[in-house]
C-alpha cells in the first residue's frame, strides 16, 4: 500500500463472510490498512466466492472480488491449535 494514506502500518485480521463484514474491511483497505482475509479450508471459504455475476470466468465471482479488493489472503483452521498459534502470530 502506498504509505501516506490514513491506515498505512495497521493490520486487520479479517475473519469474515459476505456482507457487512468484507464491505466494511474493504474500506480499511482502501485507506491502507493491511488487511488479511483468513477463510476456513474445511467449508469451501467464503460463500460470497458463488455469488455471482461470474465474469471473470465461471464460479469466478465479480462480487467476492470487488468486497474484497486490496486485501491479502490465506485460509487458516482455527479450530487446530497450529491455526491458532499462527492467528496470534499474525
Amino acid at each position: 500500500m502506498p504509505q501516506g494514506l490514513p491506515l498505512a502500518g495497521v493490520r486487520v485480521l479479517a475473519v469474515e463472510q459476505y456482507g457487512a463484514g468484507p464491505f466494511g474491511s474493504m474500506f480499511l483497505a482502501d485507506q491502507g490498512a493491511e488487511v488479511i482475509k483468513i477463510e476456513n479450508p474445511n467449508d469451501g471459504g467464503d460463500m460470497a466466492r458463488g455469488v455471482g455475476p461470474h465474469f471473470f470466468a465461471p464460479g469466478d465471482s465479480q462480487f467476492f472480488h470487488s468486497f474484497n479488493r486490496n486485501k491479502k489472503s490465506l485460509t487458516l483452521d482455527l479450530t487446530r491449535v497450529e491455526g491458532q498459534e499462527i492467528f496470534r502470530k499474525l
